[in-house]
């Protein structure tokens, strides 16, 4: 199942396609309409100027055939394939005037898919040998979080719940608001039950005594251990002994990654995966 087809429920790519092109192109690119012929046909590559993993390939294949059914599309280089500058993802060919509509569109969506993808290719590579899976966050670009999340999957990591309604995640305010760590636990269960929803639980714990509160009390899925040192980690990883699945989050980089995978936690989410990428450098260029 693609990400488009799995997701598409939340999130309808013709209406961001729409919108997309509303707002770039208005009542018309009055640039290509005034220098080029009407029905003048052409064909363009898409060009890789710097090495990463490539992301958005699918996606640009999608915004091209919304804009032109006609046009024709070959792919030399599929999503979360490593590239060098130099390398050509793809060929497209088709009227000239749909072309350039699509070129901006398409190369905004790619060019930050494939920094997302890099850098989560990059930080899960620091955790092989271990089983921990580095994830997401909801620090997304607003109504631009279905590609983002896309991208970390393509590159090789995993997605956290996809928004507020997925899953149950029990965080600091939650807790504060709720009265203590175990009466906001009792109210989600509570909630679910009345509502009859089925959703995973993840629970933040701030300290070891969080921790220890969370393993006698229990009716969790998940313990979130935030902002935990590695020597914490271990520790917690080691009193939980696989009754709940873990993750560690706050102040991860790629300097302390490999640490905190080898303290044993099934999850490390980073959300500056998402909301500190830099875009890989890509280009649309005409050729004969």
């Amino acid at each position: 199942m693609s990400y488009i087809t799995k997701h598409q429920k939340n999130f309808n790519f013709k209406t961001f396609i729409k919108q997309a092109l509303a707002e770039d192109v208005g009542p018309g690119d009055h640039t290509t309409l005034s220098t080029l012929k009407k029905n003048q046909i052409g064909r363009m590559q898409l060009l890789v100027k710097q090495e990463g993993v490539l992301a958005g390939v699918e996606a640009a294949c999608f915004i091209l055939k919304e804009i032109d059914k006609n046009i024709k599309i070959t792919v030399k280089i599929k999503d979360g394939t490593p590239v060098k500058k130099g390398d050509v993802a793809f060929i497209v060919s088709g009227p000239t005037y749909k072309l350039l509509i699509a070129e901006r569109l398409l190369l905004n969506v790619m060019q930050r898919m494939s920094g997302i993808a890099t850098q989560t290719h990059h930080l899960q590579s620091l955790c092989k040998s271990t089983h921990t899976q580095v994830i997401d966050t909801r620090k997304t670009t607003p109504l631009f979080r279905f590609f983002e999340k896309w991208a970390v999957v393509i590159g090789g990591g995993a997605n956290h719940r996809y928004a507020l309604y997925d899953m149950i995640l029990i965080k600091d305010n939650h807790i504060d608001f709720a009265g203590g760590i175990t009466q906001a636990v009792d109210a989600a269960q509570a909630y679910l039950k009345k509502n009859k929803l089925k959703l995973a639980v993840e629970v933040e714990c701030r300290n070891l005594s969080d921790v220890k509160k969370i393993i006698t009390h229990g009716k969790v899925n998940r313990v979130l251990l935030d902002n935990f040192s590695v020597a914490e980690v271990k520790k917690a990883v080691t009193l939980i002994n696989g009754a709940y699945q873990t993750e560690a989050s706050g102040g991860i980089t790629q300097k302390n990654i490999r640490q905190y995978a080898l303290a044993g936690v099934d999850f490390i989410s980073v959300g500056a995966l998402t909301h500190q990428i830099k875009s890989l450098d890509l280009s649309l260029k005409a050729i004969s």
